[in-house]
This record gives C-alpha cells, sequence and structure tokens, in this order.
C-alpha cells in the first residue's frame, strides 16, 4: 500500500521554459493528470543549459522561465529545479564564469519570483 502522506513529484528536462512543444506537452500532461485526480503534487524541472548554445539548445529568457512556473503553479503544483548547471566550455575562458553567473542569476531569479517555485 502505498504511503498516503507521500509528495508525489514529475520529473523531465527541456521544460523550464514556454517555448517549445516539450514544454507544453509537459503542462499538458500535468494539467490533465490534475484534472483526473491523480495525486501528482509537484514536479521537478531537469535544467541543464549551455550558455553558447543556439536553438534548442541556448538557455531559456527569464520571461520563459516565470511563465511556465506560472502556468504550472495555476495548476496547484510545486515547481523546483532537481538538476541545474550551466556549459560554459563552448565560450572564450576571460567570458565563462561571467555567462555562467548571469544566466544562473537571471533564471534563479526569474523562477523565484514566483510563489509556486520551491527550490
Amino acid at each position: 500500500e502505498a504511503d498516503a502522506s507521500a509528495v508525489l513529484l514529475y520529473n523531465d528536462n527541456k521544460v523550464e521554459g514556454i517555448d517549445s512543444r516539450k514544454s507544453d506537452a509537459f503542462y499538458e500532461l500535468l494539467a490533465d493528470l490534475k484534472a483526473k485526480n491523480v495525486p501528482v503534487h509537484g514536479c521537478g524541472v531537469q535544467a541543464h543549459w549551455n550558455a553558447a548554445g543556439v536553438g534548442w539548445n541556448r538557455p531559456p529568457t527569464p520571461r520563459s522561465v516565470k511563465a511556465q512556473v506560472r502556468r504550472l503553479g495555476q495548476l496547484g503544483l510545486t515547481v523546483n529545479f532537481s538538476e541545474m548547471d550551466v556549459r560554459v566550455s563552448q565560450l572564450p575562458a576571460n567570458l565563462r564564469q561571467i555567462a555562467q553567473r548571469q544566466i544562473f542569476h537571471d533564471l534563479l531569479a526569474a523562477a523565484l519570483s514566483e510563489p509556486a517555485f520551491d527550490g
């Protein structure tokens, strides 16, 4: 028998912003589970960003992260970054720490500005 007090989270990667089909599918899956009264309490986002990335591999914008956390929170879910890193090896050495610090700061600040974000 399952523990009725267990906190259940759904976890996935490449879903931290609102600007992709995968992010929309993540949201729609969780909305469907909640509508069916499946006991899911929150979601985890595996945030693996590439400071030099382009297209699918670029970091999301802070606005996109904030919007994703907000809409997941509106489903009654908590949101966390279950994994988080910023790859910088493709940048010039003198820009690596600057870029990494800025991306971490901007995206965490955006997420933390939403009540549903819990870490």
